[in-house]
């Protein structure tokens, strides 16, 4: 399956404003893409919601060769319940750590070069302070299961993943390649929670592979909470998805690549439409003036 690329992790957020400060100067990361929608995505993208959202595609790197985030923001919502299925974001950057530092953005040391800082929203990030790599920084993403011998029966037998590494009964590591951001499981031992804020992690395969991939997850019983459909991006390239779900609920998005990658061009104006999104977003203005808070999801 070297054919498949791991793309990006979605992230819910809140708080757009806090939001970009952590990822663009705290991690040092750049802002690849901005998209606004009037309604809600087709593939619940932007989550169970169908009003206006915005999209933030926000990395190191070009999307062709960096595991990004992206961000979604759904207009009106202040707030998401955490739950406790994504586990962190571990990332290598000597200066992500000192940019926390100078800017007073609460670290925690839990390892030896091993900083815990939290995005707004209270998503963990885990910085190695070791210097930041000419490839990708990001080493991997981890979620949490409840049975770790049938995630990794799916993740490996169904989606096509090699384990890389294994320890006991507790975690499994894996990738499509070893240049890629990797998927670590971790066994909680218990119920998986997605909360409200439950994202989603991404990943490209050839568009011929998608029809295959929805037919035998049909095929073993597995769940598909979006079949076969095409999203349209105003002005951009129309990409195929199908949406899949894991024995612990984790959503998983696979997109045809070749599409994908017109789609994840990096737009120079991405910086400064962001801003300008959040500059006219009065929402917030709004909810003060009448004395009332943002919806809490």
């Amino acid at each position: 399956m070297a054919s498949r690329r791991a793309l990006h992790f979605v992230f819910k957020v809140g708080d757009r404003s806090k939001t970009a400060t952590f990822y663009r100067d705290v991690l040092g990361m750049k802002i690849l893409r901005h998209e606004e929608f009037e309604e809600g995505c087709k593939a619940t993208c932007n989550g169970p919601y169908d009003g206006k959202w915005s999209k933030t595609m926000v990395g190191f790197g070009p999307e062709d060769d960096h595991f990004v985030a992206e961000l979604t923001y759904n207009y009106g919502v202040g707030e998401y319940r955490l739950g406790n299925d994504f586990l962190g974001l571990t990332l290598q950057s000597s200066q992500a750590v000192s940019n926390a530092k100078r800017l007073g953005w609460p670290l925690t040391e839990v390892g030896k070069a091993l900083y815990l800082a939290e995005a707004p929203g209270g998503y963990r990030f885990y910085l190695v302070d070791k210097e930041q790599p000419p490839n990708d920084p990001v080493q991997k993403v981890c979620l949490a299961v409840s049975d770790l011998q049938k995630s990794t029966h799916y993740w490996s037998s169904l989606l096509g993943m090699k384990v890389i590494e294994r320890h006991e009964e507790k975690t499994v590591l894996m990738g499509f390649a070893d240049t890629q951001c990797k998927l670590e499981l971790h066994n909680i031992g218990g119920t998986v929670d997605h909360g409200t804020a439950f994202g989603r992690i991404a990943f490209s395969c050839p568009r011929e592979q998608l029809a295959d991939l929805e037919a035998l997850m049909t095929k073993e019983n597995q769940k598909i909470l979006t079949p076969l459909v095409s999203l349209d991006t105003p002005g951009k390239a129309t990409v195929e998805v199908v949406i899949l779900a894991d024995p612990d609920a984790h959503e998983i998005c696979f997109v045809g690549d070749e599409a994908f990658r017109q789609l994840a061009q990096m737009d120079p104006s991405g910086n400064a439409l962001l801003d300008k999104a959040m500059a006219e977003d009065k929402s917030d203005d709004w909810f003060a003036k009448h004395n009332k808070q943002k919806a809490s999801a």
